[in-house]
């Protein structure tokens, strides 16, 4: 029973080792392959959470690598399916923005702060939602043009929305966590 309890990390990890190829499908036009990698990869952060919280296999290890192997998986695919043309630039850069903002937030902070403490917020959880469906929707076009593209069009707005809502709480946060500690001389 021991050694399930790295079951989750592995589960990272394999989701970090399914990026390059993903990537590489996207690239020599192999859509398919790349949806395929792409859904395995997104459902697998599900299932590496669940293992974790229901069973207590969490580890410091595994507080690094999953949000690692998510911002690799996310950024990797949107530059990728923005460099083919199938997702629009301005959502790309405001997607990645707001995950360099994230990143560059929490190493300030635990830096300057100390640790880190929190979770993904409920919008946070329904942007990364909204960006893993565009990009299947994406790969989708790419396929066949299985997705309407009104529908398409609301999804990637409603993405822009909430990439910039979740962005602008995350950096709330960080500010007011930022702000009690100096206020309280934890600084």
């Amino acid at each position: 029973m021991s050694l399930l309890r790295h079951l989750p990390n592995a589960i990272c990890i394999a989701r970090i080792a399914m990026v390059w190829p993903t990537v590489k499908a996207i690239e020599s036009g192999q859509n398919t392959l790349a949806l395929a990698l792409f859904t395995l990869a997104a459902l697998s952060d599900g299932l590496d959470g669940f293992l974790a919280k229901r069973f207590g296999w969490t580890s410091d290890l595994g507080r690094f690598l999953d949000p690692l192997a998510d911002k690799l998986l996310l950024v990797c695919v949107f530059l990728a399916l923005t460099w083919a043309g199938w997702v629009p630039e301005w959502l790309a850069v405001a997607a990645i923005a707001r995950d360099l903002m994230i990143g560059g937030g929490a190493l300030v902070f635990r830096v300057w702060f100390g640790k880190l403490r929190g979770h993904p917020t409920l919008i946070s959880k329904f942007n990364t939602a909204l960006q893993i469906l565009v990009l299947i929707s994406a790969l989708l076009q790419a396929i066949g043009g299985w997705v309407p593209l009104a529908f398409f069009d609301a999804l990637v707005l409603l993405t822009l929305f909430t990439t910039i809502g979740s962005g602008l709480d995350y950096l709330g946060r960080y500010f007011w966590r930022a702000w009690r500690a100096t206020a309280n001389g934890l600084v």
